[in-house]
């Protein structure tokens, strides 16, 4: 297993290290000869003895998240002694899917994957991973689920994984810093909300470079970018996909990127570092008056005055949702059997609990969520009302095979307005670039 590991982190560091157009035979066949080491390292261990051996690979950050899933994994071997999932930590989503990609050509993937459902369509395409609908009607734990966070794992009539936690999008603020700029109301609609940003927004020695900012926006073209700016297309009407193609020039993708860009035009907002949207540092001292978040926010750990309100409506409600996802990927069926056995724990209402509170998710599981257990952390941490009062209008991102492309595109778009450019000539330049490659596998 140390071996294992050691070439995990190998082809992590090569994957990050080599580039891709000019030396991608060479790196296809390190990564063939090392996939190929590992299928036999695995399938060596599961000849051992009785126990059915599985691999999964996850990407659980910070490192105080993982730990819980970690602890609760290891519960689940003490309780199952004829399963051993192992853990293995491979990277998050971008670095996770080229290893995933090329283990699944290899024929070595893992058992199972923790990942983001964006990623489901690539799957469905290659034909890596398993349907669960017919299992999970099977269950008498399907009635525990909470429904919405089942929604956006569906592809062609299919479910192709299950939730291991849920979340939203909401805005964190500094109740003492709108204190002393007279603000005694939480801002409602985009017209409000860029009000305060405003008067958040203070100059104090007149060099024109404040000290302190209404809001935190997030450069740079990555997911989290994305992510974050996506409530604000859901709630001035606006979608990315129409008849399965990318439609990145409707009105409310325009009006949502003008938004944005009127914080920046107001000097109301400090753009992030590049990529590093997720960062608190500048909220946490004061820099920024408001970050958009969600649950997981090392925030609530801190010891800094916060609180949260709900996404300022455009046209409607809206939130974008976060959902952990756990897929099962094709090995064999005494293989799979086992992995679904995992899943029923992942959605069980101890695994739920555990984990939600552990790290600040949301339960997806009813039972969980009404525990007295969860009740009492809910208590402890009000805020996190908010977020479930948020999940009945939750939309969510698509999960279809192009998504990374089109995320990518998006995100250049975004990055571009927030740099000077017209929002809508950097959409219609990004579903440009789309309609050339959509088609091209």
């Amino acid at each position: 297993m140390i071996l294992k590991k050691f070439f995990l982190n190998y082809i992590t560091f090569v994957i990050q290290a080599v580039a891709v157009k000019k030396k991608i035979f060479v790196l296809g066949i390190f990564l063939s000869l090392c996939l190929v080491f590992l299928s036999s390292c695995q399938n060596s261990v599961n000849k051992e003895s009785n126990i059915v051996h599985l691999t999964l690979w996850q990407g659980i950050n910070p490192p105080a998240n993982r730990d819980v899933f970690e602890k609760l994994v290891d519960k689940f071997n003490q309780t199952h002694p004829d399963i051993k999932v192992e853990s293995l930590f491979v990277g998050g989503t971008e670095l996770q899917l080229p290893k995933v990609l090329t283990a699944v050509v290899g024929n070595a993937p893992p058992d199972l994957l923790v990942s983001d459902p964006q990623i489901t369509g690539r799957f469905v395409d290659l034909g890596a991973i398993i349907s669960l609908e017919d299992w999970l009607d099977k269950l008498p734990i399907k009635s525990e689920i909470i429904p919405s966070t089942i929604k956006e794992l569906w592809l062609d009539g299919h479910l192709w994984s299950v939730p291991y936690y849920s979340g939203n999008i909401a805005i964190f603020y500094r109740p003492k810093l709108f204190a002393a700029a007279g603000i005694t109301e939480v801002p409602k609609t985009w017209k409000e909300l860029r009000q305060v940003a405003k008067k958040l927004t203070i100059d104090r020695n007149g060099d024109h470079r404040p000290e302190q900012y209404g809001m935190l926006l997030p450069l740079g073209k990555g997911e989290w970018t994305v992510f974050t700016w996506f409530p604000f297309l859901l709630s001035a009407g606006g979608e990315l996909v129409e008849n399965n193609r990318p439609d990145l020039t409707n009105t409310g993708a325009i009006a949502a990127l003008e938004f944005w860009q009127d914080f920046i035009k107001d000097g109301s907002a400090l753009l992030s570092l590049p990529d590093r949207g997720y960062e608190e540092d500048n909220f946490i001292n004061g820099r920024v008056a408001m970050q958009l978040t969600g649950p997981w926010t090392y925030i609530m750990k801190s010891k800094v005055d916060y609180d949260v309100f709900t996404i300022p409506v455009d046209k409607k409600r809206a939130t974008v949702g976060s959902t952990g996802n756990v897929f099962v990927m094709k090995t064999t069926p005494e293989r799979e059997q086992a992995a679904l056995k995992f899943l029923e724990y992942v959605l069980s209402e101890q695994f739920q609990t555990e984990f939600s509170i552990g790290t600040g998710f949301l339960p997806v599981n009813i039972k969980s969520a009404q525990s007295e257990a969860y009740q009492k952390f809910l208590a402890q941490k009000p805020v996190l009302k908010v977020f479930l009062e948020q999940m009945k209008w939750a939309g969510n991102r698509p999960i279809i095979a192009g998504y990374s492309r089109l995320s990518d595109s998006l995100g250049r778009a975004i990055e571009a307005a927030l740099l000077g450019e017209s929002p809508k000539k950097a959409l219609q330049k990004a579903q440009e670039r789309l309609e050339v490659i959509w088609d091209t596998n």
